[in-house]
């Protein structure tokens, strides 16, 4: 349409080119912002294009005149938009973003002409460092629409504090927060979300530190990554919790072929069998998957041998937080006196893993090059979002969230123990003290994967157990059920369907033995 064109007069065709997108989850009046944008971006009306008056266009959808008369304001003043007086308002000439003259005269790779220019790189030979074939945590790509999705790695919707956090977030864009952190950090992080964890997380778990001994991660597994990058090479000796938690032993496995599988029991890492080291992992608190909370007499002795056999202890608090019985156990780094423990911390687990920040507290020397190994990946986690969370401890947000967080999982956890003793008292589980999951062995024929599979069948995600080992046995016996994003009345249901999944797999067997017979 040319900007000698008047604007058509009938009303169809702008409902059809103006119909409001009904699933953004935005206001009425953003949603009108962004259907007028994207077919001015979309290139559905030129330059100089006629838009129709903010009455006609108000008319044709059904919103009030003000709704479009502040849209077109605001268009107006961004320049997307120009109106001229007495004529109307029109695309404006500086709408669409520069671009190349000639976009047609490009060779489309994917085309038969641009197939024939050349030969791609053999990728699969110039990557030096791949994690395709290992075994890792994952979810089918519509495990959202499963009934019973007893796995790991969402929020909880009914639990998320949507307008706490929302107020935080809207505070830190107050113009008189924009110089708390719109400047480039560097390799600093923000003062405030430092002094929050220093004075409010870190003391709860015994833990005393300087601020230039915490730097702040894009979420743990960024920390095991710069650790990883910064300590080991491949002769690197590193013990690892067997089973333990596959994304941090991944990322090891990384930079070491060295990695040393150490046995778990009911106390948590077995201390006696540790080889010779140069570092061990460990979670302590609940372990992972096991959910086992690490003893205190074993804790004093890990860090003695730490002393004696000369190692480091790379701590990962994972869950502390959630506890619902006994007493809260003090961090390893708590009770380090040496400097040999190197501790990652996550505030994003019990709020949501997408909002990915953790952080690592060490001596300083240590954070001093992980900064700058930092700045070299990612400069420094999103400042806005330090900001905001920091404000979200200082007002005490996070501390009512672990509460209510611990109150509903402990509720989910007695209801999958009941569950599991009534429909399938075959599996073995111990209560755990915490966390958010529970570690179930099966009987001896069974093997976890073979589990899962067939659960899927029957509407129900479990986690089976050989991904949490460097060397599963065959069967591997042992499948995770994860309760952070189920609902406590799918939680019942869900075991049911789960134990008609281990009929069809008893039936078939048994009718197998029979064709055998």
């Amino acid at each position: 349409m040319s900007s000698a064109q008047a604007p058509p007069t009938t009303h169809p065709l702008w409902a059809q080119l103006f119909t409001l997108d009904a699933d953004t989850g935005l206001p009425l009046q953003a949603r009108l912002r962004l259907k007028v944008v994207q077919v001015i971006l979309d290139g559905r009306l030129a330059p100089g294009a006629a838009l129709p008056s903010s009455r006609d266009l108000a008319s044709t959808l059904g919103l009030s005149r003000n709704t479009v008369t502040a849209v077109y304001q605001q268009l107006v003043d961004e320049a997307y938009l120009e109106a001229r007086p007495r004529s109307g308002v029109f695309v404006g000439k500086s709408a669409m973003p520069a671009s190349i003259s000639d976009p047609a005269g490009i060779v489309d790779p994917f085309s038969r002409e641009g197939a024939a220019a050349g030969t791609a790189p053999q990728w699969t030979k110039r990557v030096l460092r791949s994690l395709t074939d290992k075994p890792t945590l994952s979810k089918p790509e519509h495990w959202r629409e499963v009934p019973y999705p007893f796995v790991y790695g969402t929020h909880d919707a009914q639990l998320f504090p949507t307008e706490d956090f929302r107020e935080c977030c809207v505070r830190s864009l107050a113009r008189s927060q924009l110089p708390q952190w719109t400047p480039d950090f560097e390799t600093d992080d923000v003062p405030d979300l430092i002094e929050q964890i220093r004075t409010r997380l870190l003391p709860k778990r015994g833990v005393f530190a300087r601020p230039e001994e915490i730097l702040v991660t894009v979420g743990a597994q960024h920390a095991f990554y710069l650790i990883a990058e910064a300590l080991f090479d491949r002769e690197t000796r590193v013990g690892f919790e067997e089973p333990g938690y596959p994304h941090a032993r991944n990322t090891f496995s990384l930079r070491t072929s060295n990695i040393i599988g150490v046995p778990v029991d009911e106390q948590g890492l077995v201390v006696e069998s540790l080889p010779e080291l140069d570092y061990v992992f460990v979670t302590p608190s609940h372990q992972s998957p096991t959910t086992h909370t690490l003893s205190l007499e074993r804790r004093q002795w890990l860090l003695r041998k730490a002393e004696l056999q000369d190692f480091v202890v790379i701590e990962d608090d994972y869950e502390a937080e959630n506890l619902y019985a006994g007493e809260p156990m003090p961090a390893l780094k708590s009770l380090d006196k040496t400097g040999r423990v190197i501790y990652i911390g996550s505030l994003s687990k019990s709020l949501s893993p997408a909002t990915r920040l953790g952080f690592i507290v060490a001596q300083k020397e240590l954070v001093s090059e992980l900064r700058v190994l930092r700045h070299a990946m990612v400069r420094h986690p999103s400042a806005f979002l330090q900001h905001a969370y920091a404000l979200f401890l200082s007002l005490g947000h996070h501390d009512s969230h672990a509460r209510r967080v611990n109150q509903v999982l402990r509720q989910r956890m007695d209801a999958a123990m009941a569950a599991l003793a009534e429909y399938i008292p075959e599996f073995e589980c111990t209560p755990a003290q915490g966390g958010a999951s529970l570690w179930v062995k099966t009987p001896d024929w069974l093997d976890g994967g073979e589990l899962a599979v067939r659960a899927r069948e029957f509407g129900v995600l479990i986690e089976p157990g050989d991904v949490f080992f460097a060397e599963p046995g065959r069967p591997c016996k042992f499948f995770r059920l994860r309760l952070s994003s189920i609902e406590i009345g799918q939680i019942g249901p869900g075991v049911l369907a789960l134990r008609d999944a281990l009929r069809a797999i008893e039936l078939k067997i048994r009718g197998r033995l029979s064709a055998s017979e």
